[in-house]
C-alpha cells in the first residue's frame, strides 16, 4: 500500500486521515432456500448450520446466525470462533418468522447416522462437536473440545438424533466456560442437554433457561441434565444454573460427576419439572434417584426453588450408595415430590399423594407449527396418485389417470373423467397413457398424457375433445430427447400457452421441469433456457398465470431423508425464478400420510381454491387427497408471496436490495 499508513488497534481499523471504523458484528443466514454464497441475506443464506458457525469472522463477540425453520441433517457442530465477554455470540431460529424467515416452526437439527440408517447411539456423536482419542479402539481421531462454544448464546432449536443433545464436553480443555441455552428442545442417547470437563465463571453461570432436555437410555451416564464441573472444592455460587426446564429421562432427571472423577459440582434448579420415568418396585429395577450423583454424595449440590420432582426416589447415587445422604441440597418455596409409595421425601419437599397432571404435561416440548392457508383436508381418492381437477359445463370434474403400481398391461393404462358431486363417470380415453393433465380452452378439453412404453414413460401426446367421450387420435406435442417425460401442466399465459414437463434428462442430477410454448395448441416449441431445477429433485409440475406471474407447483425431494414436499416457485420469463420464503405448500402431516405431498394440481371453484396432492411412501401405496382454501386462484397463489416480513427475493428484489446498499 503506497501512500497510506494504516494502524491496526483492538476492536477497530484506523486509517490515518479517516475516523476509527468499529469492526461490525456480522448476522449469518442460514436456509435450504438460500443459494449457499456468503450468508448474508436470505436470498444469500448458506444451505448448512455448520457453514454459517464456521463464517464467523473473528472472536470480538456479538456475531448472529439466524436460521429458517426445517430441518438440517447436521452433527458435531462447531464454531469458528468464540464470543465475548459482554458480547456474546447467538445461533438463534426464527420460530416464529420475525426474522425475516417467512417460515414458522422449529429449527430441528437431526444428527442421526449420515446415510439415513436411523439414531446414532455412539459415543461422542451428536449435536455439538466433541471427541475424545482412546475413548474406545474405534476412536482413533485426534480429541477436539467443545471450548469454541464459549459465550454463545443458542436458541430455539430443537436438537435430536445423536448420543447428545445440546451438550458440552470440553474434554482436554478444562477452562472457564459460559453458553447458555434458551427455548430449546434437546433429545439424546445419553444426555439431554449439559456441560463437562469444564471450569465455571460464578459472575457468568452456565445457563439453560425454558427447555426440554431428555435423555432415552437408562444405562451407563445417561441424565435428562448432565452436569460435570471440575471444581477441586464445592463453591458458594452455582455453576450451572437450570430455569423452567424439563429434565426427563428413564434412569434419572439430572445428574453429577462420572466414574473415576472426585471433582465437585453446583446446580440451582428455578421452577423445573425433573422426571425419571423408572417407578418400578423395590424388588424391581428401580432407578437410584432422580437427582444423581454417580460417584459420591458429597460431589454435588443442588439448589431447588419452586421445582417438583417425579420418580421412584428424589436422591442418590449410582457407586457408593450409601453416600446419598451426603447430596448437598437446599429448597426454596414450592418443591413437592411425587415418588412410590414406599420411599422417603426428604425434608423440605412437600409430597404429593396424587398423581401432578400439570406437571407431567409439561415435560414435551411445544408444538411450533406453521400457519397453514387451508380449512380443510380430505381424502378423495385410495390406491391413485395423479389427478387434474377442471371445470366443464359448469361443472366441477376430475381426471383420474389410472396405472398399476408398477408393470402391466397396456389396457391397464387410461385416463377416466369423473363429475366430483355425483361421482358418475363422464368418459376415459388414452389407452396405453397415463400420468396425465387436461386444459379446458373454450369448448375443447386437451388432453396431455404420456406413453408407457419400454418401461418407462415416452413423449407428450395430446387427444382432444368435446364431450369426453369421442377423442381425436393421439398426436405427440413434445418429443423426449434421450429421457423420460412424465407428468405435465398446461395454462393459458401472456399471449400464448405455457407447458410445462417433468424429464429425466441423464444431463441432470434428477427429475428437472422442463417448459415449451404454443401459440395455438398445435405447434409447440421448446425453451431450452427456461429448464427449472437443474441443481436437484424438482417433479410434477401444475403451471398457472396470473396478474403478469407464472407459478408453477412443484415436488422437492427434501434430501437425505426420504421425504417429499410442494413447493411453490414463480418467474414473469420462464427463466428467471423466485422460490416462495413461506415454502412448503403443503408438506405431509399426520398418520395417512407418510413422508410424500406429491402431484399437485389446482382449481377455482365458487370462490374457493381446491388443491390436490398425493400422499404415500412414493414406493408401495398411494392415497389422493384434497386441500380447501377459502379464497380466489389468485388470491391464493399471491398470498405464497405477501408473508410479512419476507423479503422480494426475485431478480427486481435482487436489485433493489444492491441498490439500498449502494445508497447506504
Amino acid at each position: 500500500m503506497c501512500g497510506m499508513t494504516v494502524l491496526v488497534v483492538i476492536g477497530c481499523i484506523v486509517v490515518m486521515g479517516l475516523a476509527p471504523q468499529p469492526l461490525r458484528a456480522a448476522t449469518l443466514y442460514v436456509s435450504k432456500l438460500g443459494d449457499n454464497s456468503d450468508g448474508s441475506s436470505w436470498a444469500k443464506a448458506f444451505t448448512t448450520i455448520q457453514a454459517a458457525l464456521s463464517a464467523v469472522p473473528n472472536d470480538k463477540g456479538g456475531h448472529r446466525i439466524v436460521v429458517r425453520p426445517d430441518t438440517y441433517f447436521e452433527a458435531n457442530l462447531f464454531p469458528s470462533a468464540k464470543g465475548a465477554q459482554g458480547a456474546y455470540n447467538e445461533l438463534v431460529g426464527d420460530v416464529d418468522g420475525s426474522l425475516g424467515s417467512g417460515q414458522s416452526g422449529w429449527v430441528i437439527i437431526d444428527s442421526g447416522d449420515p446415510g439415513q440408517q436411523g439414531f446414532k447411539s455412539y459415543d461422542w456423536w451428536g449435536t455439538i462437536r466433541a471427541y475424545t482419542k482412546g475413548w474406545s479402539a474405534a476412536h482413533t481421531e485426534e480429541t477436539f473440545a467443545s471450548n469454541g462454544w464459549d459465550r454463545w448464546n443458542l436458541r430455539h432449536l430443537y436438537a435430536t438424533g445423536g448420543d447428545g443433545g445440546i451438550f458440552f464436553d470440553l474434554t482436554d480443555k478444562t477452562e472457564p466456560f459460559t453458553v447458555v441455552v434458551e427455548d430449546c428442545a434437546s433429545f439424546g442417547r445419553a444426555f439431554g442437554g449439559g456441560v463437562a470437563s469444564c471450569l465455571s465463571r460464578p459472575e457468568e453461570p452456565i445457563t439453560f433457561r425454558h427447555c426440554w432436555l431428555w435423555a432415552l437410555d437408562f444405562w451407563g451416564d445417561t441424565a435428562g441434565a448432565y452436569t460435570r464441573v471440575e471444581n477441586k472444592t464445592m463453591p458458594e455460587q452455582p455453576d450451572v444454573v437450570f430455569e423452567d426446564c424439563a429434565m426427563v429421562g428413564p434412569q434419572c432427571a439430572l445428574k453429577g460427576s462420572n466414574f473415576g472423577f472426585h471433582t465437585f459440582t453446583h446446580v440451582k434448579c428455578t421452577r423445573c419439572r425433573l422426571v425419571a420415568l423408572n417407578f418400578s418396585q423395590p424388588v424391581g429395577t428401580p432407578t437410584d434417584g432422580v437427582i444423581q450423583s454417580v460417584q459420591e454424595g458429597k460431589l454435588l449440590r443442588v439448589d431447588l426453588e419452586d421445582c417438583t420432582v417425579m420418580g421412584y426416589k428424589v436422591f442418590g447415587v449410582m457407586v457408593e450408595k450409601a453416600t446419598a445422604k451426603d447430596i448437598a441440597y437446599t429448597t426454596k418455596g414450592d418443591c413437592r415430590a411425587y415418588v412410590q409409595f414406599q420411599q422417603e421425601v426428604p425434608k423440605g419437599f412437600y409430597r404429593l399423594g396424587g398423581w401432578p397432571a400439570d406437571v407431567f404435561a409439561g415435560i414435551n416440548p411445544p408444538e411450533r407449527r406453521r400457519p397453514e392457508p387451508y380449512v380443510s383436508k380430505e381424502l378423495v381418492r385410495r390406491e391413485m396418485c395423479e389427478v387434474g381437477p377442471f371445470i366443464w359445463k359448469g361443472r366441477l370434474c376430475l381426471m383420474e389417470c389410472v396405472r398399476p403400481a408398477e408393470g402391466g398391461d397396456l389396457e391397464e393404462f387410461y385416463v377416466r373423467f369423473i363429475d366430483v358431486a355425483t361421482g358418475k363417470e363422464l368418459g376415459r380415453c388414452a389407452e396405453g397413457y397415463s400420468l396425465g393433465s387436461i386444459l379446458v380452452d373454450g369448448d375443447t378439453a386437451h388432453v396431455y398424457v404420456s406413453r408407457w412404453e419400454g418401461g418407462t414413460w415416452q413423449d407428450v401426446t395430446e387427444f382432444r375433445s368435446r364431450d369426453l367421450r369421442k377423442w381425436t387420435k393421439p398426436r405427440v406435442v413434445i418429443k423426449g430427447e434421450n429421457e423420460g417425460v412424465f407428468n405435465t401442466s398446461v395454462c393459458r399465459g401472456r399471449g400464448e400457452y405455457i407447458m410445462t414437463y417433468e424429464s429425466n434428462d441423464p444431463q441432470w442430477p434428477a427429475f428437472t421441469i422442463k417448459l415449451a410454448r404454443s401459440k395455438d395448441l398445435e405447434t409447440w416449441t421448446k425453451i431450452p433456457e427456461a429448464t427449472f431445477g437443474t441443481d436437484r429433485y424438482t417433479a410434477c409440475p401444475c403451471i398457472r398465470y396470473v396478474n403478469g406471474w407464472y407459478y408453477v407447483l412443484y415436488l422437492e425431494h427434501r434430501g437425505p431423508r426420504w421425504w417429499f414436499e410442494t413447493y411453490i416457485t414463480r418467474s414473469r420469463d420462464l427463466v428467471h425464478w423466485e422460490l416462495s420464503a413461506a415454502n412448503p405448500v403443503i408438506a405431509p402431516e399426520g398418520l395417512d400420510e407418510s413422508i410424500n405431498a406429491s402431484d399437485p394440481d389446482l382449481v377455482e371453484w365458487e370462490g374457493k381454491t381446491y388443491l390436490y396432492y398425493c400422499a404415500g411412501d412414493q414406493l408401495t401405496w398411494a392415497n389422493v387427497k384434497r386441500a380447501v382454501y377459502p379464497g380466489t386462484l389468485r388470491r391464493y397463489l399471491e398470498s405464497w408471496y405477501k408473508t410479512p416480513g419476507v423479503p422480494d427475493w426475485g431478480a427486481v428484489g435482487v436489485q433493489a436490495e444492491r441498490k439500498a446498499k449502494g445508497k447506504s
